[in-house]
């Protein structure tokens, strides 16, 4: 079995931290050469390059950034064990990265990651948004702990991770309610040459859409196609079209933008995930999210399918 030397890896995560080797090597009052000596060895070791040269600076190369992720949670987590020996209390909160898809309604992340933040253990959440595509080439570089989606991994991508189902939901169409009075009656064709709000092409959401209004034979006024649900759900509020909401969070967006619900998109459904670089969940906040999703926020939305 093959043993990482800590040494060295201590020096090149001092060498990151510090960015460069003149102020590692202060850091650690060891002679230059000693310290770029042992990072060449662990590169040799690793079997790959863990800096580039830029000008007079060194920058991390990608297996790089992943060596000084790991190399920070180990020396951290080490002095956490000699806090925890001395009976002194650490006070590091649960680090919790997440990327959310562009296409994900706010308020449905906003229902997923509560549980995470009213957890015992403090934690420090912090929320990347991004395409699918790149969110999902994060998580393969180890710098998102999890990406909630819309959608699961695609056929054929090269990554390896895995997909969380964390439930489903069904679809309710919304206007303001002078437009909600108009169209009522003679749902869903009423909505034939309505305005519509529609979410951008790429969404699972909108194909759902499509094909529900093709199935009844309607073809409403698309006034707007929005990737941004929460700008959908504004000018939904304004009157300006018709709003498709995912029925988990229909008391939320009724309540915050006093929009009145015309009928359920029979058949349509928003399906939502955690994808994750790992088979089995460790960490506890993304435990927290999974859990609570399944037993809690999809149950209760279960009659809405």
């Amino acid at each position: 079995m093959e043993w990482l030397n800590y040494h060295h890896l201590l020096y090149f995560w001092t060498v990151a931290r510090e960015g460069g080797i003149v102020p590692a090597a202060r850091s650690l009052r060891l002679a230059h050469p000693t310290v770029s000596g042992q990072i060449k060895q662990l590169e040799q070791a690793l079997g790959e390059t863990l800096f580039d040269r830029s000008g007079r600076r060194l920058e991390l190369t990608e297996v790089g950034r992943v060596v000084y992720r790991y190399a920070d949670e180990i020396f951290t987590l080490g002095r956490e064990l000699m806090d925890t020996i001395q009976s002194r209390p650490t006070g590091r909160p649960v680090q919790l990265v997440v990327g959310v898809t562009d296409a994900m309604p706010k308020l449905v992340v906003r229902a997923l990651l509560d549980p995470a933040l009213h957890m015992e253990e403090p934690v420090r959440l912090t929320v990347e948004e991004d395409r699918h595509d790149r969110l999902l080439a994060e998580l393969a570089l180890h710098n998102l702990d999890v990406v909630l989606a819309d959608a699961p991994i695609p056929p054929g991508a090269s990554i390896r991770a895995y997909n969380h189902l964390l439930g489903q939901c069904g679809v309710s169409l919304y206007a303001a309610t002078p437009l909600a009075e108009t169209l009522g009656p003679g749902f869903p064709g009423s909505l034939d040459g309505a305005p519509f709000l529609m979410p951008s092409r790429h969404s699972s959401l909108r194909r759902g859409l499509d094909q529900w209004l093709e199935r009844h034979g309607v073809r409403p006024v698309v006034v707007a196609e929005i990737e941004d649900s929460a700008l959908l759900n504004f000018f939904g509020r304004d009157g300006l079209g018709v709003v498709a909401v995912p029925s988990v969070i229909t008391h939320a967006v009724e309540a915050q933008h006093k929009i009145t619900i015309l009928g359920q998109a029979e058949g349509v459904t928003e399906s939502f995930y955690a994808i994750s670089a790992e088979r089995r969940i460790r960490n506890p906040a993304v435990a927290a999210i999974t859990e609570a999703a399944r037993h809690d926020l999809f149950a209760r939305a279960g009659s809405g399918l």
